[in-house]
């Protein structure tokens, strides 16, 4: 079903013509006064609303237009009105767009710019219907430690930290840096009934090999050179809590056997020492490396791989998150713009669309630092692309500037690729979204290049 549009206006002949031109891209309501555009709008809820200031009983003068467009935005404030009127001065344009008006065009109407007005209305009300929907859906559950996510990809590993944090079961969790391994291990204990003992993280890769069995397993006094005093380590530390293991995959060999050890029996001896220590602890561990090939080359023990993955999660890539790049970049915004003192901080069109289009290999480590250092060093309420250094040519990479034909398929192009994102490939769900029939989105897909994986 084509999307909605609302016109007001008290020529009748003016409404036809419209309905004409724009009837087969969106489906067509009509009103001739302020009480009938109130009904039709109240009933059918539109997204957007070409709106006539001049109408009856007074249609020469602009004041019954403008309480039209009050009431409107007083049913819902999201709707994008554009003001298509003979009332064109100045004063009358201010009055509508300081009211809430999203744009102004005077009669006659040049229709091609009307159709790149409608679809950019459109596109944006679209666009925060969306994040509403996500805030909705993100406000029913605010439980994971801060990790956020509208997508089907994300909402399913939640899910699953769902289901296994509260068992006993050690967990792997794989993914490329960035991703927020560390932010999954953390809600996987606040979730469990290990909540109120501690959290210990370690990460594997950052200590050298040759202090990293003391900063696991501790060390008694005299142990070595340098052990002034009897020391516990992040295994002991974390008795009655979570361990988190982080880069596990460079562990070396000799410490894989220790810790294959603890993971059999529950007990570990500090360095030095001779005495068996019972520790009861949930063990997490997380990597990007490739352990299945770290066992294949004979670098990483396959018993203690599977004494690690009894669970196995894998956090996704944001590149595969669809619109939850957008929604995380307002959160990281909202919260730098306090912060930093800059309140009333956003982005432009320019700089949403860079970031749909870059590939993030960073992930959600590299979108936060962005937005961060873009919150820091911008230079206006509205932040660029270039404030987050981020290309905003076109994704052929050629700078020319796009005709009519070039920017629409564009903007039919990021539509259909946000949708289907949104709904993890599927069709279905995503031509509803766009408001289109699934053969006429597959006739798009293909007409538009898009890949069908």
């Amino acid at each position: 079903m084509n999307p909605k549009l609302l016109i007001v206006d008290d020529d009748e002949e003016i409404r036809t013509q419209m309905r004409w031109a724009l009837g087969r891209e969106y489906t067509i309501l009509q009103a001739g006064d302020r009480p009938g555009a109130l009904t039709v709008f109240r009933a059918e809820r539109p997204l957007v609303v070409l709106l006539d200031l001049g109408l009856p009983p007074q249609p020469g003068q602009p004041d019954e237009g403008l309480a039209a467009l009050s009431e409107i935005l007083a049913v819902d404030a999201a709707t994008k009105v554009i003001i298509v009127s003979g009332q064109g001065e100045r004063e009358n344009a201010l009055r509508a767009i300081g009211a809430g008006g999203y744009d102004f065009l005077c009669k006659p109407v040049a229709l091609e710019e009307l159709r790149l007005i409608l679809q950019r209305c459109f596109y944006v009300a679209a666009l925060e219907q969306e994040c509403r929907q996500m805030q909705q859906i993100l406000a029913a559950d605010e439980a994971f430690e801060g990790m956020l996510g509208a997508s089907p990809v994300i909402r399913s590993f939640f899910e699953s930290i769902r289901k296994v944090a509260p068992t006993d079961a050690p967990v792997l969790i794989l993914g490329e840096s960035g991703t927020g391994k560390e932010r999954a291990a953390h809600a996987l204990h606040t979730r469990s009934a290990r909540r109120d003992g501690p959290f210990v993280a370690i990460n594997c890769g950052a200590i050298p090999e040759t202090l990293l069995e003391s900063e696991l397993f501790g060390h008694e006094k005299g142990a070595f050179t340098g052990a002034h005093a009897q020391r516990k380590g992040r295994i002991e530390s974390a008795s009655g809590g979570t361990l988190f293991l982080d880069e596990i995959g460079e562990i070396p060999q000799p410490l894989q056997v220790k810790l294959l050890r603890f993971l059999q029996e529950q007990t570990i001896e500090r360095v030095g020492g001779r005495q068996s220590i019972r520790i009861d602890v949930r063990v997490v561990a997380a990597t990007n490396a490739d352990l299945a090939k770290g066992m294949a080359e004979g670098r990483f023990r396959e018993d203690l791989y599977y004494r690690l993955a009894v669970v196995k999660l894998t956090l996704p890539p944001l590149r595969e998150r669809g619109a939850d790049v957008r929604l995380l970049a307002q959160a990281f915004l909202r919260r730098f713009a306090v912060q930093f003192g800059k309140t009333g901080l956003s982005f432009d069109a320019e700089a949403l669309r860079a970031l749909d289009r870059y590939r993030w290999p960073g992930n959600v480590r590299e979108l936060e630092n962005r937005v961060k250092r873009a919150a820091i060093m911008g230079g206006a309420k509205r932040l660029t692309a270039e404030d987050l250094e981020l290309p905003a040519a076109p994704e052929d990479g050629s700078g020319a500037p796009l005709g009519l034909k070039e920017a629409r398929e564009e903007l039919e192009r990021r539509m259909i690729l946000n949708a289907l994102r949104t709904h993890g490939g599927k069709v279905a769900p995503a031509a509803a979204e766009l408001g289109v029939s699934r053969p006429t989105l597959y006739e798009l897909i293909e007409k538009l290049g898009i890949p069908r994986e």
